[in-house]
Formats: structure tokens, C-alpha cells, sequence
């Protein structure tokens, strides 16, 4: 066996080993977290009727998001999303824990959902139309030739009072 046979067997192995991790690490998901949720030992210091928005933020900090409807809920809400290589994320895991208050601003209700408890809500797109067809750049311009009157760049035609 020669040298060149030697060498060039090492370099086929390194070639499929570098290939073979680049494979191993491109299917490894990526986790990101998003979002906080309170502990359930920070939840359970609470008192229904006791407490007040105040207290509540000084325990367990300020809310992701209030109430749509009135000031009268406190949202926090955590995601947990898994990325494999260039394809599209996916939620994995959700907690949402609301807060609400009575009007008077005491504790009423606190409560927990997850993932499984949502569901699909479709949302309504608006979308405006620009009344361009489907051209692209150099089809507008090259469609434009001919419709361009010099007038238009010089600001119209010149009357006796302009010269």
C-alpha cells in the first residue's frame, strides 16, 4: 500500500466524520424560552380578596400584558419554542396565568392555562389592495416607455408670463 492510498483513506474518513457531525448537530432542535410566568410558590402567597394589584406586582412582578376588556386582568405568559435547522418553529410548551381584580382593586381570581387549554383563533387580515398587477419592476418601467411626456419633467408648457 502506498502513501498516497494511506493519506488519502485518512482524509475520506475525517471528510465523513466532519459530515456526519454536521448532520448530528443541524437535527439538534434549539430551545428559546419567551415570556414569564410566576412560580406556583409566588402564586400561592396570594390571598383572594386580600390582595391588591400592588401587592401583587411587589411578589411576583409586572404582568406580560393587561386586560383587553377594562384594567381589571393581569396576564403573564411564557412560551417554550423548539427550532430544528431552517424549518419553521414549534410551540412545545405555553403557560398563561391570569390574574384578575374587582373592580374595587382586590384579588379575585387566579388562573393557569396551558398549551393544551388553547385554541386556533383566526385572525382577520386586512390587506389593502395597491391595484398593481403582477409585474415585476422592469416590466412597470419597460411598460412605461413611450407614456413619459417631457412636459411632465419641466413642469408643463411654457406660457408667455414663464419666459
Amino acid at each position: 500500500m502506498s502513501r498516497n492510498d494511506s493519506t488519502s483513506g485518512a482524509l475520506m474518513r475525517r471528510v465523513v466524520m466532519m459530515t456526519g457531525l454536521g448532520l448530528a448537530v443541524a437535527c439538534t432542535p434549539i430551545t428559546r424560552n419567551h415570556g414569564f410566568v410566576p412560580l406556583s410558590e409566588d402564586l400561592a402567597q396570594l390571598t383572594v380578596g386580600v390582595d391588591t394589584r400592588e401587592s401583587v406586582m411587589a411578589l411576583v412582578g409586572p404582568a406580560t400584558a393587561g386586560g383587553v376588556i377594562g384594567e381589571n386582568t393581569m396576564y403573564y405568559v411564557a412560551s417554550k419554542f423548539e427550532y430544528y435547522g431552517p424549518f419553521e418553529p414549534t410551540e412545545v410548551d405555553r403557560q398563561v396565568v391570569a390574574i384578575s381584580f374587582t373592580g374595587a382593586g382586590t384579588l379575585s381570581n387566579i388562573e393557569r392555562f396551558t398549551l393544551q387549554d388553547g385554541r386556533v383563533v383566526a385572525l382577520s387580515r386586512r390587506v389593502t389592495d395597491d391595484g398593481i398587477t403582477d409585474l415585476t419592476a422592469i416590466s412597470q418601467l419597460l411598460g412605461s416607455i413611450g407614456q413619459i411626456d417631457a412636459g411632465q419633467f419641466l413642469g408643463g408648457p411654457l406660457g408667455d408670463d414663464d419666459i
